[in-house]
């Protein structure tokens, strides 16, 4: 059990992160090309805390990565190397219970930095299968349209959209919040949504 995992839902700092790709191509290894991040304290989401940058992938975005999220190589030039935002990361992630939607994306793009030791993790994707099951469709769109959160989403980012990196980690961050409400988990240890 991770350091934090004892603590209470109510007093738990949780940060989203969510990525967007260059896209798979072969011959190349995949990339990010936008970065979002957004905190959450207890269950009051700070938008002070929202950030947002695209990234150096150092190689061509795919056809269709940028049907996707609409981010184009000429959108990323003399955007940042990943490895060199590392004090942000740091800053950001450090002693969070880091949130993602179907984390494998972040877990494996952090791996720019080895040993990062962020952690522990929440994947929305698990916990709203395990809270709304049945559902069928477990998309970040799926859950925020089909639980009537876009709007509010919306407001906390406005004029941005899905696969926007910034837009799905605060929409990652409503989903937690409206997990945790109607589970009535505010004062109960953080490892209960991590099962």
């Amino acid at each position: 059990m991770g350091d934090g995992e004892g603590m209470l839902v109510s007093e738990c700092r949780f940060t989203a992160i969510d990525f967007e790709s260059a896209g798979a191509a072969p011959g190349m290894t995949d990339a990010p090309v936008q970065c979002g991040m957004a905190t959450m304290r207890g269950d009051a989401i700070e938008e002070g805390s929202f950030y947002r940058t695209y990234l150096n992938p150092g190689r061509p975005v795919t056809w269709s990565a940028r049907q996707v999220h609409g981010i184009g190589t000429e959108a990323l030039e003399g955007a940042p190397v990943m490895k060199t935002l590392w004090p942000e990361f740091r800053a950001r992630l450090g002693g969070a219970v880091v949130v993602a939607h179907s984390a494998g994306t972040e877990k494996r793009f952090l791996r720019t930095f080895p040993l990062h030791g962020f952690g522990p993790w929440l994947d929305t994707v698990v916990l709203a299968r395990r809270v709304w099951s049945g559902l069928g469709d477990y998309s970040l769109e799926g859950l925020i349209v089909r639980l009537g959160m876009k709007g509010e989403l919306d407001e906390l980012c406005p004029g941005l959209w899905f696969h926007d990196a910034l837009y799905d980690a605060v929409g990652s961050l409503l989903l937690v919040r409206r997990l945790v409400r109607e589970a009535g988990l505010q004062g109960r240890p953080v490892r209960e949504l991590l099962g």
